[in-house]
Order: structure tokens, then C-alpha cells, then sequence
């Protein structure tokens, strides 16, 4: 079994930053891809950001320049950086990983418990 323990989350004032963490434990072999989603009020669930095991990034357009996804294989954490808030980046952030467990030959899909992120003034 695999877990993902989100932290970092929070109120910050419009311009403020954050950085969210996401740790992986468990029965972990490898892990490929790492990924941020975030889903706002009534909004349709994003996908934010998302981390290759060699480092490769992508960006949602609505973060670029703004975000920056990185990881800590050795800690098997990913982490969020979160510059420039805006109040419409509010939302529950979750982060996933797909995981080799030990003993497995394919990966597993694993989600975050969430983390709330209010950026308010």
C-alpha cells in the first residue's frame, strides 16, 4: 500500500506565495510521474501541474510563470511552489503519483487527501 500525506496549505493575501508538499510511503518500488490538480467552488477539477521522474515540467496556462513544480526523489516528496496568488487560485489541491509498488510490473494511480489553499485579502 501507498500513501500520499499532502501539507502547506492555507490563507495567503493576494501576491502572497505557499508551497505545498506531497510525501509518498509505503511499499514503493519507483515512482514515473507526479502531478497537482486543484478544484475550486464550483469549478471543474484542473490539472495544474505535473513533474516527470527526470524533471520534465508542464504548466497549465492559467499558472505559468507563476508555479513551479519540483521533487525530491531521494524523499519521494513533490513539492508546489505558489508565487503571485491570486484570489482565483483558491481551491483544494491534491497531489498524485504513479507509483511501481514493490513486487508489481505496472504502475498504481494514487491521490493526496486534499489541501486547502484561500487566497483572501
Amino acid at each position: 500500500q501507498v500513501q500520499l500525506v499532502e501539507s502547506g496549505g492555507g490563507l495567503v493575501q493576494p501576491g502572497g506565495s505557499l508551497r505545498l508538499s506531497c510525501a509518498a510511503s509505503g511499499s514503493i518500488f519507483s515512482i514515473n510521474v507526479m502531478d497537482w490538480y486543484r478544484q475550486a467552488p464550483g469549478k471543474q477539477r484542473e490539472l495544474v501541474a505535473v513533474i516527470t521522474s527526470g524533471g520534465k515540467t508542464t504548466y497549465a496556462d492559467s499558472v505559468k510563470g507563476r508555479f513551479t513544480i519540483s521533487r525530491d526523489n531521494g524523499k519521494n516528496t513533490v513539492y508546489l511552489y505558489m508565487n503571485s496568488l491570486k484570489p482565483e487560485d483558491t481551491a483544494v489541491y491534491y497531489c498524485h503519483a504513479d507509483v511501481r509498488r514493490i513486487g508489481s510490473s505496472f504502475n498504481w494511480s494514487y491521490w493526496g487527501q486534499g489541501t486547502q489553499v484561500t487566497v483572501s485579502s
